[in-house]
């Protein structure tokens, strides 16, 4: 069983459409998706309706990351505390709650905040952020110590998270395995290259590598710099330096 993991894709349509021909080629038997589909990305409403398609269509497993949550329940006390903090976000957050329409919303609403399985005795948590919250960052400079502080009251084999747009992966002392796959349409590894994880399944024994795509980087930022709104010129930039950091 070969299982591809993907997260965080931003409404990163091009990066989206490189990661799934990779999975393709890896011979793919199933996809998991960890979450933020949409926001603050070129084509926020044409990247939900692929998620759906591919839901009907493959064996798809989705669940809701922090920034779906968002675009689900935005209003204005939302967008305004947002501001606050981080305005270009909260112009994007507005944007996109214009566009993605109600049905979509629902469809985010509605998507399961974490979803657990077991492959061939092996257990398998889903989540965005980490088990205890949908927004907390499991980076790659943590003490093991407090990775499994985020993870205890699972005794899933393999926890998988994004969120933070950087890979990495820890092997607890309880002999758990937790593996942040990346970003598929706004990787901040320092390299403009869409990263997701490939989980390999065989009588019980398993592996986890990270694969690195490239994608069409020009042309997603020239569409998202061309929505509009403000502060997209700076998110245009960051889909092409692949940090987190605001341009000045």
């Amino acid at each position: 069983m070969k299982i591809a993991v993907i997260s965080d894709i931003h409404g990163n349509m091009q990066a989206l459409q490189a990661v799934l021909k990779n999975i393709k080629e890896e011979n793919c038997d199933k996809i998991f998706c960890l979450g933020d589909l949409a926001m603050a990305g070129p084509e926020p409403a044409r990247t939900i309706d692929k998620i759906q398609e591919l839901i009907k269509t493959t064996d798809f497993t989705c669940i809701q990351g922090n920034t779906d949550e968002m675009i689900a329940n935005c209003d204005n006390q939302m967008i305004h505390m947002l501001e606050e903090n981080n305005p270009v976000m909260a112009h994007a957050l507005e944007c996109d709650a214009t566009v993605v329409s109600d049905e979509q919303k629902e469809f985010l609403r509605n998507l399961p905040v974490q979803n657990e399985q077991e492959i061939e005795g092996v257990k398998i948590l889903l989540v965005h952020g980490s088990p205890r919250k949908n927004n907390e960052n499991i980076y790659c400079d943590l003490k093991i110590e407090e990775v499994e502080e985020m993870i205890k009251g699972t005794d899933a084999n393999i926890i998988f998270c994004g969120h933070t747009h950087v890979p990495c992966g820890y092997q607890t002392n309880t002999r758990q395995t937790v593996v942040n796959v990346g970003s598929v349409g706004r990787p901040f590894a320092q390299k403009p290259k869409s990263c997701y994880a490939i989980l390999e399944i065989n009588n019980g024994e398993f592996s986890i590598k990270h694969n690195l795509v490239d994608y069409d980087v020009k042309t997603a930022s020239e569409i998202l710099k061309g929505r509009g709104f403000e502060g997209a010129d700076k998110l245009a930039a960051m889909l092409i330096s692949a940090t987190s950091r605001y341009p000045q």
